[in-house]
């Protein structure tokens, strides 16, 4: 007779293979202590992941949804097929520990009352995520958090409700708010509350179904006696304007379905207040982060440039007019400009390369000079002053951002770091490798056996984990999954999350490490060393070149389009190399030798200007070397011997 199913895993997915991989391996070593079934609901993935978890993991009920159907549909999708006493929804982009599962049910097979569960999660960093626990969004709890008096106060009963701050995160509560991320439910609740309301697309579901079970009678708790790693956490992608308007509209679906009419007023006010406010604010940010500081640099060059003028004419030569109005504002831009492609403004910040674009910019100025009328030059000695202006600017503006600000305007750049691996002998060699070939700022790799027994190799046992870090001034810890267990690394994760550490994980028989260094990012990924194509230098040059190419052929076009057949698509192809939405070189259709390649936009061309490029392996093989070695004259090159086929 088979045991009957106590838990059915419910994962939705759409294009994070990697993530999905490392959850199913942690879900699989949790279902070894209590009988459950897993469903991965795949939401017309095109990364691999449907591939992946067909050959990696048979024994996984797959839905692969042919487009994306959200959260909620996906979600429902599994729940009506699962047979479990108890559904969890869970994010791919998790890692459990062996005991979870084992614990979860315990917890509610103990307490009838129990609807809902989550627990404590932890960020990629090891630091506690106050989205573990909620309470309801009121009027009243969404203007604190709103308006930030949520985050002043957040221990205060009145104000910090949204994220309870005020009840312990390593005690067991009563709460009324789930997360989607980690939501352990009774079947037997859901099938009295009903399931997850599609009107909710992504965000804010989870806050309807918690608030329906409390309705049905039964109630919610924190449980903070088991942990997982959640990679992204709650702030991810607050800064984007999409994200803005599509949860807070989700907040106003909520309060019409639940609050009095006079309430959901309200609360529809003070959310279309906080859409408008955060999405300026999310501009605002935006700006300040990517146009201040060049912004700045123009105004000051161009009045240094222009107090220069003044002094010139004092003790030599008077300024024509257009000079003074338009040619000194025209070098101040081919200054920055140049100094922009030469990357002065990437991140960590080298005068090296201020330097280099000051210089190029100069020399594309003597050029244009050179071919301008008489009245229009006044001074080839301004302009090489001009240029030591430039280059002291540069210099003293950057030593100043470096000692009073740091961080992102540091000056010492990215320094070489000291990791830890901790897995057997035969894992931390393949995971070294791997860390060569992915990683050049290496300062040294230590090894820490995953048991309490050590080899000559190694420096320690994972018991003294602490110390090591702390004695040898480590940088990053790679845990090996294969020797290490969920529970010891996110234990460990949890010990370490205050100090400046980051982590990673290493899959079984896998090419690729996963870690997060924030909970504002998705997630960093160590793969094979091929994202030359992925810098910001090359991505800035490939995007400039399509801006060009597309215009030079716009303005070409009544010659050129008489030799396409396909007018209409010729069109499409530079509009939309134009505006962002494709690239003119891209990869052949990528397959599963190649999944890890960086990502970049569709291509009207291929990574070979070769037409007959059949062969699957061949074309991954283009596909790899393209993203490995690309410079912006291989597209050139690709451009000018298949212009032709711009309509396909």
């Amino acid at each position: 007779m088979e045991k009957p199913i106590r838990i059915s895993v419910i994962i939705v997915n759409y294009n994070v293979e990697y993530f999905l991989e490392q959850c199913l391996n942690s879900v699989m070593k949790a279902l070894e202590n209590v009988s459950g079934e897993v469903y991965v609901v795949d939401n017309n993935s095109i990364d691999g992941s449907v591939e992946m978890v067909r050959a990696k993991f048979p024994n996984v009920h797959l839905i692969a949804n042919r487009d994306n159907r959200g959260f909620s549909k996906a979600n429902n999708q599994a729940m009506e097929m699962a047979h479990g006493d108890y559904f969890l929804l869970l994010n791919p982009d998790t890692v459990v520990e062996e005991d979870t599962f084992e614990k979860v049910v315990a917890f509610m097979d103990q307490n009838p009352d129990a609807g809902g569960l989550g627990v404590r999660m932890l960020d990629g960093k090891g630091k506690f995520l106050p989205e573990s626990k909620r309470g309801l969004p009121t009027p009243a709890v969404a203007f604190y958090k709103i308006f930030g008096l949520s985050s002043i106060f957040p221990k205060s009963k009145l104000f910090g409700k949204y994220h309870l701050g005020y009840l312990s995160e390593f005690e067991t509560n009563e709460v009324e708010i789930l997360s989607g991320a980690f939501m352990l439910m009774r079947a037997k609740t859901i099938r009295e509350v009903g399931m997850l309301d599609e009107a909710f697309f992504m965000y804010g579901e989870d806050i309807d179904l918690s608030y329906r079970i409390i309705l049905g009678g039964y109630k919610n708790y924190y449980f903070p006696e088991t942990r997982i790693i959640h990679y992204k956490g709650e702030s991810t992608k607050k800064s984007s304007i999409n994200y803005v308007f599509v949860f807070y509209r989700a907040m106003v679906i909520f309060a019409e379905k639940h609050f009095s009419q006079k309430n959901a007023k309200l609360f529809s006010v003070l959310i279309n207040l906080a859409i408008y406010l955060r999405a300026s604010l999310a501009i605002a940010t935006r700006f300040i982060k990517k146009a201040a500081l060049p912004v700045f640099d123009f105004i000051y060059i161009l009045a240094g440039a222009l107090l220069l003028t003044n002094h010139w004419q004092y003790v030599s030569i008077e300024f024509p007019a257009n000079a003074m109005n338009v040619a000194i504002p025209a070098y101040v831009l081919v200054w920055m400009t140049s100094i922009f492609y030469a990357g002065g403004y990437d991140f960590p910040l080298k005068i090296s390369k201020i330097f280099k674009g000051s210089i190029i910019g100069t020399l594309m100025i003597l050029v244009i000079y050179g071919l301008l009328p008489k009245d229009w030059q006044f001074s080839r000695l301004y302009i090489l002053v001009g240029m030591g202006w430039v280059l002291s600017y540069f210099t003293i503006s950057r030593i100043f951002l470096h000692y009073s600000v740091g961080k992102r305007f540091s000056l010492s750049g990215v320094k070489n770091q000291n990791f830890l691996l901790v897995g057997s002998p035969e894992e931390t060699d393949r995971v070294s490798l791997l860390l060569n070939q992915t990683n050049s700022k290496i300062d040294s790799v230590f090894l820490v056996s995953p048991t309490e027994e050590k080899n000559a190799n190694q420096i320690g046992v994972i018991s003294q984990l602490d110390q090591i870090a702390y004695i040898y001034q480590i940088d990053e810890i790679i845990f090996c999954a294969k020797d290490t267990t969920s529970q010891e690394i996110v234990n460990w994760m949890s010990i370490l999350g205050s100090r400046n550490i980051d982590f990673k994980i290493a899959q079984p028989d896998s090419m690729y490490l996963i870690g997060s260094n924030s909970i504002e990012t998705s997630g960093d990924l160590y793969v094979l060393n091929i994202n030359q194509i992925s810098k910001k230098k090359n991505i800035r040059n490939k995007r400039t070149l399509d801006i060009l190419t597309s215009l030079t052929f716009l303005l070409i076009s009544p010659v050129v389009i008489w030799f396409y057949e396909q007018k209409v698509r010729w069109f499409k192809n530079v509009f939309s190399c134009l505006f962002g939405k494709k690239t003119y070189v891209g990869y052949f259709d990528v397959t599963d030798q190649n999944r890890l390649l960086p990502s970049i936009k569709f291509g009207i061309l291929n990574a070979s200007s070769r037409e007959d490029v059949s062969d699957s392996v061949l074309r991954s093989k283009l596909n790899l070397i393209y993203a490995r070695d690309y410079t912006i004259w291989k597209d050139v090159e690709i451009i000018l011997k298949s212009w032709k086929r711009l309509d396909c």
